[in-house]
């Protein structure tokens, strides 16, 4: 669809290099072609996590190469984000275990990526994959793969070129 025909209809539109499309169907996209940044459709997701400090602790060193930091604390509820809150880590209520939670963080470019997993490395987190491509994702697809304080397999990836 075309840029004006995007904004004719109330999407905005933004330049960007890399992919879009459904994973084994994207389009290359260089240089301008329309994205939507409508396609956002989460506000916010709050993860049960066992220990409080120790997952703040984890997402406190994980998210800063990114540009995350805490943005609040309500009651014993803690959020991050770069702009909002889009993730909340609450305590959490039930004893039972959990299913993996697979969560993806946006890195400008590839040297965030492996910031991240230096920091991840620091806390002492598992590691699942070491950064990367992923060319089966796509072709400039950089992503490295940690496991959380509770388990949870935690991504920071680019999609940009080198």
């Amino acid at each position: 669809m075309s840029t004006s025909r995007l904004r004719r209809r109330g999407w905005r539109t933004r330049d960007y290099e890399g992919t879009m499309g459904r994973l084994g169907h994207e389009k290359r996209v260089t240089n301008s072609p329309a994205v939507l940044e409508g396609w956002r459709m989460l506000d916010h997701i709050a993860v049960q996590v066992n220990d409080i400090a120790a997952s703040a602790a984890f997402y406190d060193a994980v998210l800063a190469p990114l540009g995350g930091e805490r943005k609040k604390q309500f009651g014993a509820n803690i959020s991050y984000g770069v702009e909002g809150h889009p993730l909340w880590l609450v305590p959490a209520t039930d004893p039972a275990p959990t299913r993996e939670l697979h969560i993806a963080f946006a890195a400008a470019d590839r040297a965030g990526v492996d910031a991240f997993y230096e920091a991840a490395l620091a806390t002492g987190a598992e590691v699942l994959h070491a950064p990367r491509l992923w060319p089966d994702y796509h072709e400039s697809y950089y992503g490295v793969f940690v496991r959380d304080p509770d388990g949870n397999n935690v991504e920071a990836v680019c999609h940009r070129p080198e």
